[in-house]
Order: structure tokens, then sequence, then C-alpha cells
């Protein structure tokens, strides 16, 4: 008794070596609570009645209160440490920052919790309070925002009891289109942008209130945030204050938000920076006078800073059950963009220099296990430099300003101690995404190597599923022998509440020199593009090394598969069905471009192969085609011409008998000629997360 009087006291005032040397070394609880208290020793889950005593307030003190620990041992943690954190809302002014001083060790994990089952919010926003009805504004609200008419604060989201606020937007839902782009002539390289497009005249009405608007034009695959500087009614010319990335084109989709005219429709807001107000309208099952409305305030809620250049890594933490939320990031006034000049209006793919609301360096031998990164304006997790053997299962990436998961970086680190490797990502879902920052990634690989993605949902995208490497061509690249299996990958490009407004993506997407990367046993399917580029697997610039084995891959509106240029890959026993354009595309021939055996293509519509055909440089054999119109399924060539050119010597022409194709079940039948031929159908039931998170 005395000994444990010991430990609460030393813990309210600091955790002294005293203490601890009396203090026997068994696993050590904290906890923290929205109503616990700093100054209390956070040794108990409430507040202990008739004492000043019970649960830490923050993450913070808890965080201080394991350094304590471990400065009264001598600088080692020696025995477990698991903190245990209420459910509620915890709203931090600044990042929660751990570094490797905060690690545990093998035998001493320092775990952070949600306690029995609650649901802790780790926020990093604001709440807004102080709602009131505008008089004759039909249904607006406003609050004052102090903070941002003193310049301290910006933000364009809102979430109102969980639920996401946009910025007033024109049109409420869908896109205009750009008329005609005059700066755009014969001669205009397509990495040329411009400032400036012709609009229809029912789709603007000018006034001063759209100078100072955000247009966002979505080209190619890529979203353009720009500002609106001027408007000519008479030419109908809109004109703005970046570059857009690549050259417009006529009828390229855009719309406008955050202007005060646009504010006409329930869940939208807009904030006057000068007034410092904001101003929403209340969905119907809102009532502002009771909701909790949250403002983000915060790049990141949690940084994990390890020194990974001098061997200093931040180890053996677990996350458990905690969500990470209300995080917001906007390109700052003095934007230099990488690439291809630097007054342009963007990254040039993936969104890829979104952070990410949970960032970490030099994070090592780490878990996330049942966590959700949502309701964020950002990527939900980051492991940027020197991330290895960390594990993400069975949580959620969700409500995302861009994508989900980030693993690597988009340099080569020479030095092995910074280059990051051998993490894996399970049983995930990621949904939702691209909220703001249209053309960000569900899960995103870099310069990175020896991760395995497997058992995750994937859905709900603008752009690409996964993309793995960032090598464009044969250079040197750290991406290699990543394994992509059994995830269920669909509606991409396409949301299932909206239409397709990105280019040139895939259910995943590939770059750069690969070996021993397998694609294998992964359901793909619902992959659209706008104009062009909805392809189920598709191998970009370079990619190489590759073996896509044992895939589902349907209802593409390109082809199935797609190879750009690269060489040595294996694309075998996989099942492509009904690609809208096309089924399987070859754009350059370069060396060996593939190997394609053992396959199933069934389609109804669009040519079998699309692209460049002519060259020896693929090897096609021991495939199934099947059009059940009965038209020649080699377009130009009849059977015995495409077999003088050395291709499909022993593949079928012949219904391959799938159980219930119409209804995606594409099993065969016992009686189907596949199985004369020693394919099988992808047994792809495994697909997706295991079991309920």
């Amino acid at each position: 008794m005395i000994r444990s009087l010991c430990l609460v006291f030393a813990l309210c005032f600091g955790l002294t070596a005293a203490v601890f040397a009396q203090s026997p070394l068994g696993p050590v609880t904290l906890y923290v609570a929205t109503n616990g208290d700093d100054a209390w020793s956070g040794l108990q889950p409430a507040r202990t009645p008739g004492t000043a005593d019970g649960p830490f307030a923050t993450l913070a003190r808890a965080r201080d209160a394991i350094r304590e620990l471990r400065r009264s041992q001598g600088g080692v943690l020696l025995q477990p440490v698991t903190v245990l954190v209420r459910g509620g809302t915890y709203y931090q002014t600044e990042p929660l920052v751990l570094t490797p001083e905060d690690s545990g060790a093998p035998g001493a994990l320092v775990t952070i919790a949600a306690y029995n089952g609650e649901k802790p919010v780790v926020s990093g926003g604001r709440r807004i309070t102080g709602w009131r009805e505008v008089s004759g504004r039909n249904g607006v609200w406003s609050a004052s925002v102090p903070d941002v008419a003193a310049g301290r604060w910006s933000f364009r989201q809102l979430w109102v009891n969980g639920r996401r606020g946009w910025q007033a937007r024109h049109p409420n839902r869908g896109y205009h289109a750009v008329a005609f782009v005059p700066d755009a002539t014969r001669t205009t390289l397509w990495n040329q942008g411009q400032k400036r497009f012709e609009y229809y005249s029912r789709d603007l009405t000018p006034s001063r209130t759209l100078i100072g608007a955000e247009l966002v034009v979505m080209n190619r695959w890529v979203e353009n945030r720009v500002t609106v500087t001027a408007i000519d009614p008479k030419k109908r010319i809109v004109s703005f204050g970046r570059k857009t990335l690549y050259q417009l084109d006529d009828g390229d989709p855009y719309y406008l938000e955050n202007a005060p005219d646009f504010l006409d429709a329930g869940g939208e807001m807009y904030l006057d920076r000068a007034e410092g107000r904001v101003y929403y309208i209340p969905r119907s099952s809102e009532d502002l006078s009771e909701a909790e409305v949250i403002a983000p305030a915060q790049v990141n809620v949690l940084r994990l800073e390890g020194q990974p250049e001098i061997g200093r890594y931040i180890e053996h933490l677990v996350f458990r059950g905690l969500a990470f939320s209300h995080t917001e990031w906007n390109y700052p006034a003095n934007f230099q963009a990488p690439w291809p000049t630097p007054d342009v209006a963007g990254f040039y793919q993936g969104a890829f220099g979104v952070p990410g609301a949970v960032y970490g360096d030099g994070v090592k031998q780490c878990v996330f296990s049942r966590c959700a990164f949502t309701h964020v304006g950002t990527y939900g997790l980051e492991l940027a430099r020197g991330c290895q053997y960390n594990q993400i299962d069975a949580s959620e990436a969700s409500d995302l300003g861009a994508g989900g998961i980030k693993i690597g970086e988009t340099v080569i680190r020479e030095n092995p101690a910074e280059q990051s490797h051998n993490n894996s990502v399970t049983d995930c879902e990621i949904t939702d995404g691209g909220r703001i920052f249209h053309s960000g990634v569900g899960l995103w690989v870099g310069q990175s190597f020896n991760n395995r993605i497997a058992h995750n949902e994937i859905h709900n995208l603008y752009y690409t599923g996964v993309s793995l490497g960032w090598t464009w061509g044969y250079a040197p690249a750290l991406t290699r022998a990543n394994v992509l299996e059994q995830n269920h990958i669909h509606h991409i490009g396409v949301r299932t509440d909206d239409v397709a407004i990105l280019s040139d993506l895939g259910g995943v997407y590939a770059l750069g020199v690969q070996p021993e990367t397998f694609i294998r046993l992964n359901r793909f399917h619902d992959i659209a593009g706008a104009r062009f580029g909805g392809w189920g697997i598709y191998f970009d610039e370079g990619t190489t090394g590759i073996t896509a084995e044992n895939n589902l891959v349907y209802r593409t509106t390109d082809a199935g598969f797609h190879q750009h240029y690269g060489q040595d890959n294996v694309i075998r026993n996989n099942v492509f069905a009904y690609g809208r354009r096309a089924q399987i595309q070859r754009t350059k021939p370069s060396h060996r471009s593939f190997t394609f055996e053992r396959n199933i293509v069934l389609f109804r519509s669009g040519k079998l192969l699309e692209g460049t055909w002519e060259d020896g440089d693929v090897q096609i054999d021991h495939n199934i085609y099947w059009r059940p119109t009965g038209k020649k399924p080699f377009q130009k060539w009849t059977l015995e011409q495409w077999h003088a050119l050395g291709r499909d010597q022993n593949s079928l022409i012949a219904n391959p008998l799938f159980v219930n194709p119409e209804k995606d079940d594409f099993r065969l039948r016992p009686d189907s000629p596949a199985l004369g031929l020693g394919l099988t159908s992808p047994d792809v039931s495994g697909a997706g997360p295991r079991g309920k998170r």
C-alpha cells in the first residue's frame, strides 16, 4: 500500500529514480481521458471518488510520464507500458511528437490503445461554437472565428457530427466543361500548361465575388487548383494566377468553390477570411445549436520523428484502436512545384506531395492495428524515410482529402539506414479518397522494397488504387520485391457516387524496374478513365520484372492489362473480362515486353488487341479468347496469320464456360475447354480483409 502511494505521488510530480527503484519491474498501465487532469497520476481509468487523482488529460502527458520512467531506469525501458485512452475527442493544439527516446524494446513494448472497446479520436481540429442563423439568408448559419480574422487560421472543410462539409461549390454536383483553350496550339507541348480558358456562357455569371474563388480543373491524370484572377464576360475568358500542370483540352471538367455566391445547398460552407466568420447551410438532419462542428487546424496529428541517418529509430510502438482525424494541408503561398516548372498548380502525379495526418520518419518495427485515419484533408498515414518492418493491419483510411497510405519517398536514398522497406499493410479498408486532391492514390509505394500489401479492400477513388514505383523508364530504382496479393480493388477512377474525371490510371499502376515483384490473387473491377486509360493492371514507363498471375480483372473502360513499355514481365493465368474499348494493350515495342500465357480473355465490345503487335518482342501462347458475337478476335489477322507471327500456337478461340460471368462468377464449369489447356480460374475468394475489424 505504501509502495502504491509513493508511486502515485511520484507520477503526479515527476517519476523519480528513487520511487521506481522501489517498484517491481512489472507492466505499467497509464490512462488518459477527456475529463482527466495532467496533474493527476494517470494510474486510474477514472477519477477516484473523494480524491484529486485519476487519468491524465492528454497523450502528451502520458508520453512525458513514460520518458520519466525511462530516465528513472537509467535511460532504458525495462517493462511494457500501456497507455489506455478513454473514448472521446482529444483536441490537440499541436501534433503529438514522438522521438527515439519514446521507443519501446523487444520485451518492453509501448502500447497506446483504446480503452476496453471505446473510441478515442486524436483530433487536429478545433470545435466551432456560437452558431446563429443569419437573418434573411435562407437557412444560412454563421459563427465567429477570431483567429481567422487575425490571420492565424484558415480552413476549407468542416465536419458536422462526423460528416464532411464542403466549400460552397458551383455547380453543386457534376462539372462544367472547358469550352476552348485559346493559348493551346498545335505546337504546344503536352506538359506546357495555360493560365486561362474560354467558358460557356451558360456556366458562369461574372461577378466581383468570383475573383479570388478557387477553380479546380481536371486534366489528364491531375487536378489543378488555381485562384481566379479575372473574368472577361465579352470574350468569356476566365483567368487564374498559376499555370495548369499540363496542356488543357477542350472539354476538361472543372468546378469552382469558396465564393459567397455559391453558398446555396445543405452541407456547404463559406469562410470569410476578412470578416472572420464561417457560414454554413445545415443539412436537414443537422441542428447547429446542438451539433459538434469541427474545423481542421493542424497538418499532422501525430509525428514520429526518428533520425535514421544516424541509426536512431522510433521502435517497438503499438497503436491500437485509435482514430486520427481533422487535418488539412494547402499549397503555401510560395509553393514551388517540382515539375515541370515551379509555377504550376500542383503535383505532377498522385498528389504525392500532400502529407499524411500521421507522419513517420525513421519508424521501425512499429504497429498500427485497428486504427482509423479518417475525416482528414490530407493522406491518412505516411511512412517516409527510413521506415522499416512496420505493420498496418485491420485499419481503415476513409473520408480522405488525398489518398490513404504512403510508403517510401520519391527520392532514392543511398544510405541503407534511410531506405524504407519490409512494411506490411494487411486487412485494411481504404475508401472515399480524393475529396480535395482528386489524384490521391489509395496506397502509394515509392522508392521502397520488400513490402507486402495483402487482403485489403481499396475502393471509391478518383485515381489509382495501388501505385508501385517512382522511376520512369530504366533508370535506377529502389522499388523491388513488393507483393500485392489477395486484395479487392474496385471503383477506381469512377466512384460509386460520381463520374470519372481523371485519365491514365489503374487498379494497380507500376513504374520502372521492379524485379521479384508479384501481383497475384487480386480482384480488380469497375475501373474507369475519363478520356482514356482506365486499366485494371497498368505497367507504365519502364515497368520490368513483374509477375502478374491468378488475378481476376473485369469491367474496365480500357484494357484489363496494359503495358506502355518495359521488359520481361509475366502475365499468367489471369482472367480479363469485359474491357469496354480493348482487352490487352501494348503501346511501345521494346525488348521482350512480356510473356502472356494461360490467360482467359472474355469480351463483348471493343478490340481484343490495342496498340503495337506486329513485332516479335512479345511471347503469347496457351490462352483462351472468346467474343460471343463471333467476330474475328484478332481484328486484321486471321487465326492462321496470327499463328504465322509466332503467336498463340496452342491457344483456343472458344467459350471458356464460366459459371455465370454476367453475375461476376468467373469460376470454370467442369466441361470448360480451359481445363484441357491446364488453365484454372483464379481463386480470389480470399481477396479483401479477413474477418471484421
